[in-house]
């Protein structure tokens, strides 16, 4: 039985987002996670003894400071080549924007396809041809799938490919293609990268995206890692996915609605993040944490959310190897606001006109002249990654909200102390 290994979206040394300024954050472990994920790749490589890796683009993160990223992945290929285990790369978007990627030696086990035009490689011994063409420039708007060749007979033909097929929220549209344009090709296999959660496309023939092998932030989450692929009689007999990453994202919803006292909320987040631990299976993880439901101790936690951050916090760290992305309260209040706008009390007016306030009326730079000056002195990869600038109505209706209910907890808490 032929077997071989099939990985996208490497992003080697990206950083993981929003957890390096944290407070007791392992900082060296958290920047080398996509280094010990790739690892972790090699040695599943070596481990089932498979006749070649493919990396369908992404394998690096852009420009590089220095040569560093590439002697790591040189070294790592030594290790593929004294087993005899070949390696196939097509290069993505992220690949295209670094200038030093194109001039780079590559091992003698390592093929990277042609930008200009499709390749194809015979490997006659597995009776496997490989079909791939890399990203000629960063931004690649073209149907690449469109001009690879048609199957040869008597091969299991594999086709290699960065893109996004028909579109796939989260991620750009590069090198579109439709699932019948990779169908006419009459291949046995595609593999495919850019999209970061591992999906199985289609079955007949296989198309895949395995997925990146580390989440890198919190839009990241679930198990990461490659696609082993099992060839029995010239035919694809079985595909596994198996997990590298050495760090898990998972956002974590805990339902406070029973939850009348402090320690009982403290209770619930506890067994909401021991319950994620577990479904890590004891990977060290970041989690969002967001709580839920009708809440008698709504108010306190709009009013005095500091205090019970620090509390979530130090739940988290008291777990081991747990940081919270983020604390996200979605809570609803048992008793409205109706009885305190309605009574004759010096701060109903006040609630009442808070709670009337029309935050939903265009976007965040046109109600305040600040942010838009602030938007323009960040660069466009800040921008990208925070939410807030991002224009999305879900977005900015959610802040909006935070707010108006921020003002009228702390003003009910203050006066009545619901």
């Amino acid at each position: 039985m032929l077997k071989f290994l099939h990985a996208a979206d490497i992003h080697l040394d990206s950083p993981l987002k929003g957890l390096e300024a944290y407070e007791d954050a392992p900082v060296d472990e958290i920047r080398g996670a996509t280094r010990k994920a790739f690892d972790n790749l090699i040695s599943l490589a070596i481990e089932e003894k498979v006749a070649f890796v493919l990396i369908a683009g992404d394998l690096f993160d852009g420009d590089w400071k220095d040569y560093n990223s590439g002697i790591f992945f040189a070294n790592r290929m030594g290790k593929l080549a004294r087993e005899g285990i070949k390696v196939f790369i097509v290069s993505g978007n992220h690949d295209a924007a670094c200038p030093i990627t194109k001039t780079m030696a590559l091992p003698d086990n390592v093929t990277l396809f042609s930008r200009g035009k499709p390749q194809s490689v015979t490997l006659e011994t597995q009776g496997v041809i490989i079909h791939g063409r890399s990203y000629p420039s960063r931004t690649v708007t073209d149907n690449l799938a469109s001009s690879f060749p048609e199957h040869t007979p008597g091969f299991l033909n594999i086709g290699l490919l960065h893109t996004s097929l028909t579109g796939h929220a989260g991620h750009e549209t590069y090198a579109p293609c439709t699932l019948d344009d990779l169908n006419s090709k009459g291949y046995d296999y595609w593999a495919l990268g850019h999209v970061h959660q591992k999906k199985i496309i289609s079955e007949t023939p296989w198309i895949v995206f395995p997925g990146n092998i580390q989440g890198r932030h919190i839009r990241e989450t679930g198990p990461k890692g490659a696609v082993l692929v099992h060839v029995k009689n010239d035919t694809i007999h079985r595909v596994e996915h198996r997990e590298l990453d050495v760090l898990r994202w998972a956002i974590c919803q805990a339902d406070v609605s029973g939850c009348t006292t402090q320690d009982m909320i403290h209770d619930q987040i506890r067994t909401s993040m021991e319950e994620e631990h577990q479904r890590a299976l004891g990977k060290p993880m970041a989690i969002r944490l967001e709580l839920e439901g009708s809440c008698i101790c709504h108010n306190d936690l709009h009013s005095r959310f500091e205090h019970w951050i620090e509390a979530f916090h130090t739940i988290a760290a008291g777990l081991g190897q747990t940081w919270l992305e983020k604390v996200k309260i979605s809570t609803r209040r048992k008793t409205g606001t109706t009885h305190v706008s309605g009574e004759n009390l010096p701060f109903s007016d006040i609630v009442k006109a808070v709670e009337n306030l029309n935050l939903n009326q265009g976007t965040l730079t046109e109600m305040d002249p600040d942010i838009a000056s602030l938007k323009g002195k960040l660069t466009s990869e800040l921008i990208q990654d925070n939410p807030v600038f991002s224009g999305n109505p879900e977005v900015l209706t959610e802040l909006k909200d935070s707010v108006r209910e921020l003002l009228i907890s702390r003003l009910m808490h203050k006066e009545t102390g619901l």
